[in-house]
């Protein structure tokens, strides 16, 4: 039993992953017949918990193969083959040498950075440097898939980054080999709708019809309600009526959200009411008040302007049009379109629908507080 069952990161058993019952069977059922799906939803709502859980399906457990490849900080082609070798090779540690040496018989080129001890545990010793060849090792990566003992199923977490890559056509390239791949099913996840819909519905688009499209929503209140009840009660705490929706409400149902802010109250509190909920978002926002500062440090003058304007707002729309620009005291409708550009690339905003909104939802709330 862990200490607190409001886990904020990386994943622990069934029974501290919330719902989504509805969701693990279609995802669990779209990869076990072999279809290819593009997993999307803002980011933080849950889908690299959810692969995980459906992952420990016993359906999957007991016949694949399975790995998560998280490509969100990479920034080429290199970075990316780099990322899944280094993947591959600590998720095969656990079945022992023989599964990594069945690895290296097809993935010559990281052999020499691949060692043992004595007790023939694996260490990942390749320096990003040392994929001097990209395209070929991805070849030969997707050779090791191919040929593996077991069908594989392989989550690529933030798969819209290949779009930003320096080469141009990774794209082609991935659809080329995932197509080729019999003995592998795909999930390709993403927080980006916009760019992630493109990739997969647009025929223009090498990935065009070749995925199920699965769009992840928040959890239903009354599904995190019990679920928040039953651990309080499970650890002897009581926590009040209403408290669940007064969070799950202030962030949208995001959540991760939702995990922080009942693992800060479950840390401090034996019976929660509603009025603890202010409280222990401020506690957070103190924990990370010196990395705001920074980062606000690190902008522009018009960035951070535009950012506070947007903070203030908290779900901005035409932020290019006059009165908003005026309200914010900002330079000029071009130099707002111009900082929501930069600000976009650097994450610190969103954009789905018309709606700009930091990214960053209690940065949002130590931007008001300021």
């Amino acid at each position: 039993m862990i200490e607190n069952p409001f886990i904020t990161y990386g994943y622990e058993s069934a029974a501290y992953f919330c719902d989504r019952k509805s969701e693990t069977k279609e995802l669990t059922t779209l990869l076990t017949n072999g279809n290819h799906t593009a997993l999307i939803s803002p980011r933080r709502m849950g889908k690299t918990g959810l692969i995980h859980h459906c992952f420990a399906q016993n359906e999957i457990q007991d016949r694949y193969i399975t790995f998560l490849i998280d490509i969100y900080a990479t920034k080429n082609l290199q970075d990316m083959v780099y990322r899944m070798g280094q993947s591959i090779v600590n998720r095969l540690k656990p079945r022992g040498q023989s599964a990594i040496d069945g690895f290296l018989r097809f993935v010559t080129s990281l052999r020499t950075g691949i060692s043992f001890d004595g007790q023939g545990n694996a260490s990942w010793n390749i320096g990003l440097g040392d994929i001097t060849s990209p395209d070929f090792t991805l070849e030969e990566i997707f050779n090791y898939l191919k040929a593996a003992d077991r069908k594989c199923i392989v989550a690529i977490d933030e798969f819209q980054a290949i779009t930003d890559y320096p080469e141009r056509n990774v794209e082609e390239l991935m659809r080329t080999y995932v197509q080729q791949c019999r003995n592998a099913v795909f999930v390709f996840s993403g927080s980006q709708k916009s760019m992630m819909s493109e990739m997969f519905s647009s025929p223009a688009r090498p990935f065009y019809q070749s995925v199920s499209m699965m769009f992840l929503k928040p959890v239903p209140l009354p599904e995190y309600e019990v679920f928040a009840k039953k651990h309080f009660e499970k650890a002897g705490k009581q926590i009040d009526d209403g408290v669940v929706r007064t969070i799950y409400e202030h962030f949208d149902g995001t959540t991760w959200y939702l995990q922080k802010v009942l693992n800060q109250l479950f840390a401090t509190q034996d019976h929660v009411c509603v009025n603890d909920v202010d409280t222990a978002v401020i506690q957070i926002i103190n924990q990370n008040e010196e990395a705001y500062k920074d980062v606000l440090y690190q902008l522009t003058a018009r960035q951070r302007d535009l950012l506070v304007a947007v903070g203030h707002e908290r779900k901005a729309r035409q932020i290019t049009g006059a009165p908003f620009v005026k309200r914010y005291h900002l330079i000029s409708a071009s130099s707002v379109q111009k900082s929501s550009q930069a600000l976009i690339e650097k994450q610190l905003l969103t954009h789905q629908q018309g709606v700009y909104e930091v990214y960053d939802k209690f940065m949002a709330e130590w931007i008001r507080k300021q």
